[in-house]
């Protein structure tokens, strides 16, 4: 009965310990060249790196233990230790990578490499590159793998067309006809729908997953970029880098639900992990911006390093 009972009293003491472990969100600072590791509790900045070159896409692993960040100045990915914020190890992928993603399942991580109009897929432990596949689109930015894994989204500066991978078979298979220079791509938790924010066209588009083609769009505010999803699948967050708004859209009606105020050029979001609040990049502004979502109007700015370019959380 006493083993039975410590037993019982170390589980109580895990369990209270581990629902009481706060998460963390992650800004790739590309001015400063710094990541910052906030405090999603207190939304306070625990630690700052030391400059590690230029940083810009960011993606933290599902299970928190590493955020991968695209470094521009050497073509690399950064596999850093969230616990100690040491870079463990590293990877050279295109040149001049911009935003990455790891994969729903933790194995892979992409990156779209601006230089020479290519998408790397990354082994997310062992950070050998598994395959390097050209697209069409020229810069491109974004490259996101669907949460299925058949397909990676892919948007570049120089285009008004998404490119569309087969994972398995290596390839561009198709493109997507969007409005004038695509960034921000984000897939809903069920894998069926892809919103991607057209910046010179301000228009959000909504993309049939299995069809590989437009159901819908939205026009949106001034440069929109920035796209994240709620857990739930019914809203997406679009940031404005004009207007210094992030719009909420309902993805079932196509409208716009609420907007909420931010910083300077907002860019890249993430929200924290139950959803409760977003995460947003304000480049010209030196922060990064927390919205409610219950009360979109409140928002206070967290100071990070110079000119954030994401952020990401687990």
């Amino acid at each position: 009965m006493r083993l039975i009972s410590q037993f019982i009293l170390f589980a109580s003491v895990f369990l209270s310990f581990s629902s009481g472990a706060q998460p963390y969100v992650y800004s790739s600072n590309e001015g400063s060249g710094t990541i910052s590791k906030i405090d999603t509790a207190n939304n306070t900045v625990e630690m700052t790196t030391d400059s590690i070159g230029v940083p810009r896409g960011i993606s933290v692993s599902p299970d928190g233990a590493y955020v991968y960040v695209s470094e521009q100045s050497k073509s690399q990915i950064l596999q850093i230790e969230t616990a100690t914020m040491q870079i463990k190890n590293h990877a050279t992928v295109g040149k001049s990578p911009e935003a990455l993603y790891v994969s729903k399942d933790g194995k892979y991580v992409t990156v779209a490499n601006e230089d020479d109009n290519t998408v790397s897929v990354v082994d997310a432990t062992s950070l050998k590159t598994i395959r390097t596949i050209a697209v069409k689109g020229k810069n491109p930015e974004h490259a996101v793998m669907s949460p299925n894994g058949k397909y990676i989204f892919v948007s570049a500066e120089e285009s008004d067309k998404v490119d569309v991978i087969d994972v398995a078979k290596h390839i561009q298979i198709k493109q997507i006809q969007v409005g004038v220079r695509p960034r921000g791509i984000a897939f809903t938790p069920d894998g069926k729908t892809a919103v991607v924010a057209c910046e010179a066209a301000s228009t959000v588009f909504f993309i049939d997953v299995t069809k590989l083609s437009v159901i819908g769009q939205l026009q949106a505010g001034s440069k929109s970029n920035g796209v994240s999803i709620s857990p739930d699948g019914k809203l997406a967050y679009i940031s404005n880098g004009g207007d210094g708004t992030v719009h909420f859209v309902d993805i079932a009606t196509r409208t716009i639900a609420a907007t909420a105020p931010v910083g300077q050029r907002p860019w890249n979001m993430t929200l924290n992990q139950d959803g409760s609040k977003l995460y947003v990049a304000n480049g010209r502004s030196n922060s990064v911006s927390v919205v409610d979502i219950k009360n979109p109007s409140a928002q206070l700015e967290i100071p990070v390093g110079k000119r954030p370019w994401g952020v990401a959380g687990q």
